[in-house]
């Protein structure tokens, strides 16, 4: 089914850890955004990992999760877990990564003490990512999260993209047929990587990544 993404539309998403560049762009191009907290977790998906771009190419950057990745509860019920420093394996990775970018310094010092705090569920942590890069993007628009059995069943005339970027998809010409272009730190080495974590667009281009999300034209023609 072909559907515009862009068309101010009903969207449904899920709640995920340092989103796609796409994902955050479906919120610069709808006016209604519901994020779903009552589905059921779905492991092997952004809601728990980001990907990022090293000099010898992608980073997947896993957040740990207690009972494994298998569970089957609510998004907003899955915790996580801390019996690894990966709060430490992943900011030195974002370090590695993006230390040389032209914008690092200025996402620093949230970025570390991110990484020192301790959320108990998934879901929380994944929203303060969100609020801080609305700040970041200068994103106007507000969303409505979905967090109770009362929110549910989810309006009919809604878009469902709830897990519509996945680690094996989200760089597929379906997926992202029309990329937001910039310059990235390891370009030269590994090619153009479209549709990273946020934090690249972040990282390499500053104040003008919300100028790229508005003008993109990522979602005519989208497939779901």
């Amino acid at each position: 089914m072909n559907v515009n993404i862009g068309n101010n539309g009903l969207i449904v998403i899920e709640n995920q850890y340092f989103p796609t560049i796409n994902w955050i762009n479906i919120l610069f191009l709808n006016k209604d955004i519901k994020i779903d907290l009552c589905e059921t977790y779905q492991k092997m998906s952004f809601r728990n990992r980001c990907v990022v771009a090293g000099s010898n190419g992608l980073v997947h950057l896993s957040v740990p999760l207690q009972k494994g990745r298998s569970q089957r509860q609510p998004m907003k019920d899955v915790k996580i877990s801390y019996a690894t420093d990966w709060q430490l394996q992943h900011w030195r990775t974002i370090e590695s990564c993006y230390g040389r970018s032209p914008f690092f310094e200025f996402y620093r010092d949230w970025l570390e003490a991110f990484y020192k705090k301790q959320p108990v569920f998934l879901a929380d942590m994944n929203l303060e990512i969100l609020e801080w890069v609305r700040k970041q993007t200068g994103l106007e628009k507000s969303w409505e999260v979905l967090d109770r059995e009362t929110d549910h069943p989810i309006d009919p005339r809604a878009i469902d993209l709830r897990g519509y970027f996945m680690p094996k998809n989200f760089q597929s010409p379906e997926r992202c047929p029309h990329p937001i272009v910039y310059t990235q730190v390891f370009e030269d080495r590994i090619g153009f990587q479209p549709n990273l974590s946020v934090l690249d667009l972040l990282c390499c281009t500053g104040p003008q990544a919300r100028l790229l999300l508005q003008n993109s034209d990522f979602s005519p023609g989208a497939k779901i």
